[in-house]
């Protein structure tokens, strides 16, 4: 199917709602496809800008979400707003739900085993219809062919990968260039929201966009990446004035 693409920086964003992501994802699944799923980021964009062979490589991604308000924020400053964020933990969750009703075959990769555990006994609790066919921690060389093959031999119908960015997307990459069907997306460190180990940020943060903010308060550590916001707006603003001069 055809999707709306909307650029920011170089980055091909679908513009579309959670609700129709999810729609043409299950329909996807249940056909078999094979879907590449990208929740991108300010940082990530920085990130693919700065690296042309990882722009080159989200770029063939089947779906690329706007997952930060920031990419909003950014579409709408170029002319071309991007109609809704969607958070890709709330979308693993919602393809989670799906695959509860559906029995699907679900493969958790990524984490550390701890969190991974605890995420594998948060799914069987409130999933349980789930046929959760594998498990593996984050902890592995991109180059092990035997990481893909074992996923591929259980066949799941949906892979969540939480190894962050550029990793999840690079192994993605590799895997669906062999394999038969699956729907993999990147879930950077949903595991360990969903685990428990870290909590997400108040509904008051999320409706107001501010969840930026909150994890900022909580891991001031984190000052130094959340630098990227500001910097991708300015080369937004920057994108603009280009454009416009042409």
């Amino acid at each position: 199917m055809e999707h709306k693409k909307v650029s920011v920086l170089g980055v091909a964003f679908d513009n579309q709602t959670k609700e129709t992501f999810l729609e043409e994802l299950m329909d996807r699944v249940d056909h078999n496809q094979k879907s590449f799923v990208v929740t991108a980021n300010p940082e990530i964009v920085m990130y693919a800008k700065k690296n042309p062979a990882y722009m080159s490589l989200i770029n063939k991604a089947d779906y690329v979400i706007a997952d930060g308000i920031g990419i909003i924020k950014g579409s709408k400053m170029l002319g071309t707003p991007i109609v809704e964020r969607v958070a890709g933990y709330d979308l693993m969750l919602a393809l989670l739900e799906e695959a509860n009703v559906k029995g699907s075959r679900v493969y958790l990769l990524g984490a550390k085993e701890d969190v991974l555990q605890s995420t594998v006994a948060k799914v069987r609790k409130f999933y349980p219809s789930i046929d959760l066919v594998g498990a593996r921690n984050g902890y592995f060389d991109l180059a092990d062919a035997s990481i893909i093959e074992s996923v591929q031999a259980a066949q799941p119908d949906m892979v969540f990968v939480a190894i962050g960015y550029p990793r999840q997307e690079q192994w993605i990459h590799q895997y669906l260039s062999t394999a038969s069907k699956g729907l993999l997306m990147g879930v950077g460190g949903s595991f360990d929201v969903l685990s428990g180990k870290s909590k997400r940020a108040p509904k008051i943060f999320i409706q107001l966009n501010s969840e930026w903010l909150y994890r900022l308060i909580k891991q001031p550590l984190r000052f130094k990446r959340m630098m990227a916001l500001p910097q991708f707006l300015r080369e937004v603003n920057h994108e603009k004035k280009h454009t416009y001069k042409k």
